[in-house]
Parts: C-alpha cells; sequence; structure tokens
C-alpha cells in the first residue's frame, strides 16, 4: 500500500542503485538485487556512486596535470631563450659574431618562435659575412685592385640595410673606415702615376669626401700640384700675351685653391699687364721698359737685387727654379720679371720667364719667384743664368 502525504504520493527506491520502484516488488529490475521488506526503507534515493565513473575522472586528472607541467616546461624554456638572447645581443655588440651565433641558436631552440632572437640571428650571420668581406677586401688592397675591394664593402654595407640599433652601428663604422682607407691607397697610387691636371682636379675630389687626417694631407699635396701646374701654363701664357686664356686657367686654379697666394698674385700680375699692353695699343704710348737704353739705365740703378737663384728637383724629378729678389729702390715696383736660362756643361738649352710674388714690393721688400718645368726631369746637372730683370713703376 502506498504511502500519501498532502504533497502526493512518495515515490519509492532501490536503496542499492536509485532505481525507481513499485511497493509490490521483491526484486530491482536494474540492479537486481533483493529489496527490503520494509516500504519506509525504499523511500530514501541512495544511488550509490557509479565505479564507471573512476576512469574518466582519472583521465581528466592526469590531462589536467600535464597541462600545468607542460606551462611549467615553456616558462622555464623561455626563461632560458631569453637569457642565452641577452647573452647573444651582448656578444654581437662587442663583435663577436660566432658566439653570439651559437647563443641566439640555442635561444631558438628552446623558444622557436623567438621572433627578436631570429632576427638578431640573421644580423649576426649577415654581419659575419660582412666580417669576411673586410678580409677579403684587406687582400685586394694588397694587389691594388682597388674597385673590387670597393665593391665587396658596398655589397657589405648594401647587406645591412635592413638592420639598425646599437650593434648595427660599429660595424657600419668599420666599413666605412674601411672604405676610407682603400679610397686613401687609392689615391696614393693614382698619385704616383704623375697625372695631368685634369686628373688631379678629379682625385682632389674624391679625397675631400674621405673624412680622415690623412686625406687632408693628401689633398693638401694635390692642391700644390694643382697649383703648381696652373701657375706654369698661366705664366707660359702670359709671357706670350695670352691675357684671358692666362686669367682663365689663375681663376680655374684658385676654384680648387682659393687661399693660394702665389696664383692670386699672378692674377694681380696678369690684370696689371693686360691693362698695360691694351694702354699701350691705344694710346700708342709705351709704358714698360720698352727700349734697350732704358733697361740698360734701369739695371744700373740697381732698383732689383738678385738675392739668389737656385735649380732644384721636386719629388717627381721634375725640374723647380727657385729665387729671391729685393727691392733698393726708393719707390714702388711691380710687375717684376725674371728672364732666364737653363744650361748644361755651359750650354743653354731652355730659356724662360717668370714673374716674382708678391705683385708690388715696397722698398726694402724681398719677393719670391718660382718654376716647375714639367717637361724636364733632372738627370744631369743643371745650371741657371739670370739674363734680365725687368719691373714696372707707377710714376
Amino acid at each position: 500500500m502506498a504511502i500519501s502525504t498532502k504533497a502526493g504520493v512518495m515515490m519509492h527506491h532501490c536503496p542499492y542503485c536509485g532505481t525507481n520502484v513499485r511497493d509490490n516488488e521483491s526484486y530491482c529490475i536494474k540492479c537486481g538485487k533483493k529489496l527490503p521488506e520494509d516500504i519506509y526503507q525504499r523511500l530514501t534515493d541512495t544511488k550509490t556512486f557509479n565505479k564507471n565513473w573512476y576512469f574518466p575522472i582519472s583521465i581528466m586528472a592526469l590531462i589536467l596535470l600535464t597541462c600545468v607541467f607542460f606551462y611549467l616546461f615553456l616558462q622555464a624554456q623561455t626563461s632560458q631563450a631569453k637569457e642565452l638572447y641577452n647573452k647573444g645581443e651582448k656578444n654581437a655588440m662587442e663583435g663577436q659574431y660566432q658566439e653570439a651565433s651559437e647563443s641566439l641558436k640555442s635561444a631558438l631552440e628552446h623558444n622557436q618562435s623567438f621572433s627578436q632572437a631570429d632576427i638578431a640571428l640573421s644580423f649576426v650571420e649577415t654581419a659575419k659575412n660582412a666580417e669576411s668581406d673586410i678580409e677579403r677586401s684587406s687582400k685586394l688592397l694588397d694587389q691594388q685592385k682597388f674597385q673590387e675591394a670597393l665593391s665587396l664593402i658596398n655589397e657589405a654595407e648594401s647587406s645591412l640595410a635592413n638592420f639598425n640599433g646599437d650593434a648595427v652601428t660599429p660595424l657600419i663604422n668599420k666599413l666605412t673606415e674601411k672604405r676610407n682607407t682603400i679610397k686613401l691607397e687609392e689615391l696614393k697610387y693614382e698619385l704616383e702615376q704623375d697625372p695631368g691636371i685634369s686628373e688631379l682636379k678629379t682625385l682632389l675630389w674624391e679625397g675631400d669626401a674621405i673624412q680622415s687626417d690623412k686625406a687632408e694631407e693628401l689633398t693638401a699635396a694635390i692642391r700644390t700640384r694643382i697649383i703648381e701646374h696652373a701657375f706654369s701654363q698661366a705664366s707660359e701664357q702670359l709671357n706670350d700675351k695670352q691675357f684671358s686664356d692666362a686669367l682663365l686657367v689663375v681663376e680655374d686654379g684658385l676654384k680648387y685653391a682659393p687661399e693660394s697666394e702665389k696664383l692670386q698674385s699672378l692674377k694681380t700680375t696678369i690684370e696689371k699687364e693686360k691693362t698695360a699692353f691694351e694702354t699701350a695699343q691705344r694710346k700708342r704710348i709705351e709704358q714698360a721698359i720698352s727700349s734697350a737704353e732704358e733697361e740698360r739705365k734701369l739695371n744700373e740703378n740697381d732698383a732689383i737685387e738678385l738675392v739668389s737663384v737656385d735649380v732644384e728637383s721636386d719629388e717627381q724629378g721634375k725640374v723647380v727654379v727657385k729665387g729671391n729678389v729685393k727691392s733698393v729702390a726708393t719707390i714702388p715696383i711691380n710687375s717684376i720679371l725674371i728672364e732666364y736660362e737653363l744650361l748644361t756643361n755651359e750650354e743653354a738649352f731652355l730659356s724662360n720667364k717668370v714673374y716674382v710674388y708678391p705683385d708690388t714690393l715696397y722698398p726694402d721688400e724681398t719677393g719670391e719667384f718660382e718654376f716647375t718645368h714639367f717637361d724636364i726631369n733632372q738627370n744631369n746637372q743643371i745650371d741657371i743664368k739670370v739674363d734680365r730683370i725687368k719691373w714696372y713703376t707707377d710714376q
């Protein structure tokens, strides 16, 4: 007989598995166990735990434990990767690229998704190739293969274009220094080949582009040779009364050596000579000392005293005439012209003229003259004889 309450009929359950049972049933239709005869013992649902759940629960616990251990492992790997990366970065900044490469490779082995280490390793491998190019360029430099050496340096620098940072800067500076060294050695070699005035201008432009103390010394020597070329060429044109051409040569030389007192003085001389020549033609009055008698009288008055004159050789073995004069006049004199002959075995083989600088000499002042004969090498003893000295006065 079922027991009821105000709430309704009470449900009976198997006390072993919890399955609903009827009052008149003696055995559980599910677990098959004999039901208690006391009906009240069937009121409570005493369902027991199903042992079949042990296996899935154990699997879930194992998976969870594995995930925890794997996470801790990844954290340890990441930490070691960072330490190796920092070590590799330090080695790279110190130029120890092989050690840096090994550290960064180890970092990637600990953490394959470490993008910073991958980028750093790419730079280190590129840097190692750049160092190799620097060594190869040194060997090419020893063989005087300048352009091939420069190509290697340019290629190495181009390979670093996509990288930046503190580790990149020292390597770029090293490549720049190597490039300057190669260019400097190439300039020295070109100068040894006795270049002409056009080549000297190009070499000067290339030398000015090199930022180093040695390059400044070399460009100073190139400027000196440009000055000598311009002075000699302009002097020859001046002696031939080609005043405009002489001025063009001097002005072109001053573009490369604007502070040259020698060229500035020659320019002043050319301008005065041009004015004197044009005035003489226009007024048909000879302003200069043109007659032998006038020259003789002036020479007798000793307006100019020849202090010294020598024949020397420059670094290329070219003949250089140098000398000094002194004014013993009582008034300023200008456009002093020295006429001389070069002799071997007391026989003259060449005559020439050269102007004294500065252009104007006041009483008791001294001036200098210098002329480089680029077409003459001093293989034998060469003597010099000053034939005549001319000058102008403002009176």
